[in-house]
């Protein structure tokens, strides 16, 4: 092996460090909580992963205009609605 001067003291200031804000919230989409509540936790920058116990379609009708005007996204991924803040792209790629 050749020597290739890897300096790992300093390799952190060279990364591209995007500050990530918010959490992964896990719930349950069945019309106990209040559409609002899902938005101001989008609005705060969290990723929702919501299994549905109900029709899907209904049950996010009252906050799903809400995240897409603001910039978020929404998947229904298998028996889950995986939701995403503005900034923060849900990749489908290896589906």
């Amino acid at each position: 092996m050749g020597d290739f001067n890897l300096n790992l003291q300093t390799a952190e200031e060279h990364l591209d460090v995007d500050d990530a804000e918010g959490d992964v919230v896990l719930g349950v989409l069945d019309g106990s909580t209040p559409p609002e509540e899902w938005v101001e936790s989008v609005a705060r920058g969290n990723v929702l992963m919501l299994a549905i116990d109900g029709d899907l379609n209904k049950l996010a009708s009252d906050f799903a205009r809400d995240v897409k005007d603001m910039g978020g996204q929404l998947m229904h991924f298998r028996k889950f609605l995986v939701v995403s803040p503005p900034g923060v792209q849900i990749n489908t790629d290896n589906l």
